[in-house]
């Protein structure tokens, strides 16, 4: 069920969640750690924030498993081409579901295992 939400504040912490994770360009493990920080910072605050935090969590722990998961494949040639449209999926995604959050309205990634419920 898509939730959405008109609070401009709650927009924005949802929508941080979201662009927190490209902290992970500069920090290791910084997209998770992003998304996890805005979230126990606000999820007591906004039911949003909870909702989509916990999205963006279980979105980059995924991808960062994928990306583990393609490191060895470059020996076998396939991880070449497939890091580099992950990488590509991944930007792309992280800016639509900000985008969506920023018009109020939930996002769910595609290809994600729901770790935390």
């Amino acid at each position: 069920m898509e939730l959405i939400v008109t609070d401009h504040d709650e927009k924005t912490w949802g929508m941080m969640c979201h662009f927190a994770s490209f902290l992970g360009f500069v920090v290791p493990l910084g997209n998770i750690l992003g998304p996890l920080l805005v979230y126990l910072m606000k999820k007591d605050i906004y039911r949003f924030v909870e909702e989509q935090g916990k999205e963006s969590m279980n979105f980059q722990i995924s991808m960062t498993i994928y990306l583990l998961i393609c490191i060895p494949l470059i020996f076998a040639i396939v991880g070449i081409i497939i890091l580099p449209a992950l990488l590509i999926f991944w930007i792309t995604v992280v800016i639509v579901a900000a985008v969506r959050n920023s018009e109020g309205r939930s996002y769910r990634y595609p290809m994600t295992i729901r770790f935390i419920q």
